[in-house]
């Protein structure tokens, strides 16, 4: 992969066998910022049964590069007992599994023994990282690349501690 590829949709797209991500916030926005969140708090949930209601283009893009062959992995470090912004995303992420993603939640006290990056991150094929950092209040503001393979292989290394302790998105609850 180049450097060039600063798109994240090109970046998803040029994978040829994996594209992994870490999270490890408890809160991604402020909810006057987030409409979905806002709705969810009303009282709003996704219906299963209604694709198209979903998250687009994203399921799109993942049904897109699953159907290629790509592996793509979702891991979240969470608090306990949740933090609602986090039963908010769990309340959905049905549809993240649904377009070809594998889901695991890892609860923090679990991982406390991991060496983890200070930030969430994608990892493509093992060789290219994206870095997402976000400010104190879980606004994103940029990213970081890096195609170093010693921050690679500490970011697989990491990655792959979580999943394995992690716990699968259907057997994984939250109070809601």
């Amino acid at each position: 992969m180049s450097q060039s590829l600063t798109n994240f949709a090109e970046l998803l797209r040029s994978a040829k066998e994996s594209a992994v991500h870490l999270e490890l916030r408890d809160v991604y926005s402020i909810e006057n910022e987030d409409e979905g969140f806002r709705a969810w708090r009303a009282g709003h949930r996704l219906d299963p049964t209604d694709r198209s209601s979903w998250w687009r283009p994203w399921l799109d893009l993942v049904q897109e590069v699953t159907a290629n062959g790509v592996s793509v992995k979702r891991a979240r470090i969470v608090s306990e007992p949740v933090s609602e912004y986090i039963r908010y995303e769990h309340s959905f992420t049905f549809t993240n599994v649904a377009g070809g993603e594998k889901v695991r939640w890892l609860p923090r006290r679990s991982a406390s023994d991991l060496l983890l990056p200070g930030n969430d991150f994608w990892l493509f094929d093992g060789q290219v990282v994206q870095f997402n950092i976000f400010d104190g209040e879980g606004r994103w503001v940029h990213t970081d690349q890096s195609e170093d393979l010693a921050v690679a292989r500490l970011c697989a290394t990491a990655f792959d501690a979580v999943w394995e302790r992690g716990i699968p998105h259907e057997a994984f609850s939250v109070a809601e």
